[in-house]
């Protein structure tokens, strides 16, 4: 996909050099390796990187000696490369004379955070600080949104490709292949997350795994169908909740109250809106008919290197939506007895509104 445009990695550093006042430190030790790569365009599975104020060094071990060198080249980054099996003793010369040591602390365990306290941080303070490079996650650059835009595409041909089969007597787990396979054949490096298909009774379940179930077994029913492809990184996500045979009245009302409050919260989406603003109109829609207690979840999340980022759209979320975010908005109504409707979308957030990623039909 060359023509995607480029990520930025190299300006991300500066971002987080200005972040560091505020959060009483002088250095931050980055132990989340999504935050690694996110700041330095290094993927590989043993990383700690320091930031201080004018330098950074990537301590990991020999198996990555080549790929370090070749990725922080690639990303453009002034980044240290350190080789070494105990990260411990570079950390400590290269954070030397600093008296307060920023730590990941939704990342760094307990144990850790002692004997780094003990031996390699000695003489500094440690701070703890808590979604300094979720906040700075939480904007994509037109080089991300276009990677989450090409995760989506995908997605939507994945499934355009393989939805007449579920009138097939599959599995919810032979379907869930069929689409992953589509999704791999359209250029996805994986799955963003573990795929859901789930037909009628256990789509009432919200996070139901795909099961030996045949769908369509009882004669008219929802299939629910949550799943994402990936590109460079960048996870895509949608649900579609899709008929097989004929619909009850009551099943019938559940896709329309859904999809009405679904495209209520699109329309709510823009800079300068209160994520919980956004969850509160879809959750209304869904009230008034009724159905209040059968939403027992948030509305959505942000989406990028991970599939569940800042912000995040619930009841009880303080963000506020800024041109760059990226999020999902899926309601649902969830009734054991006739099943369980889920519509997502994912968007990216601009100044007047929103635009979509997802751009499947809702219906077939």
């Amino acid at each position: 996909m060359s023509d995607l445009a480029p990520i930025d990695v190299g300006a991300r550093l500066a971002r987080l050099r200005e972040r560091l006042p505020e959060e009483a430190c002088d250095a931050l030790v980055v132990t989340d390796l999504v935050n690694v790569r996110y700041l330095t365009g290094f993927t590989g599975s043993n990383a700690t990187l320091l930031v201080t104020a004018d330098d950074a060094t990537l301590v990991t071990d020999g198996r990555y000696r080549t790929q370090s060198t070749e990725q922080l080249e690639a990303s453009g980054v002034d980044v240290a490369v350190t080789i070494a099996n105990d990260p411990g003793p570079a950390l400590a010369d290269a954070a030397r004379g600093i008296t307060r040591v920023g730590l990941e602390a939704d990342d760094v365990a307990w144990a850790t955070q002692r004997r780094w306290s003990i031996d390699t941080f000695s003489w500094a303070h440690l701070v703890p600080t808590e979604g300094v490079l979720l906040g700075l996650r939480s904007v994509k650059d037109d080089g991300e949104v276009d990677r989450l835009e090409a995760a989506s595409d995908i997605a939507d041909a994945a499934l355009a490709d393989v939805v007449d089969r579920l009138d097939d007597g599959l599995t919810e787990q032979a379907f869930r292949r069929l689409l992953e396979d589509a999704m791999a054949d359209h250029g996805s490096e994986g799955p963003s997350f573990e795929t859901i298909v789930a037909s009628g009774p256990n789509g009432a379940k919200p996070h139901a795994r795909p099961s030996d179930r045949v769908i369509g077994a009882t004669g008219g029913e929802f299939v629910v169908i949550d799943f994402g492809a990936t590109v460079d990184g960048y996870h895509s996500d949608m649900t579609r909740t899709l008929a097989v045979g004929d619909l009850s009245e009551t099943q019938e009302r559940m896709f329309d109250v859904v999809r009405r409050s679904q495209a209520t919260g699109v329309d709510r989406v823009a800079a300068g809106v209160r994520c919980k603003s956004v969850d509160d109109a879809c959750r209304q829609v869904i009230e008034d008919a009724g159905w209040g207690d059968a939403f027992a979840h948030g509305t959505g999340h942000g989406i990028g290197l991970v599939i569940h980022e800042s912000p995040r759209l619930s009841s009880v979320s303080n963000d506020v939506l800024a041109p760059g975010h990226c999020v999902t908005v899926e309601p649902g109504v969830y009734l054991p007895d006739h099943g369980g409707v889920r519509v997502e979308d994912s968007v990216v957030v601009t100044a007047g509104g929103c635009r979509l990623l997802t751009k499947a039909p809702y219906t077939r």
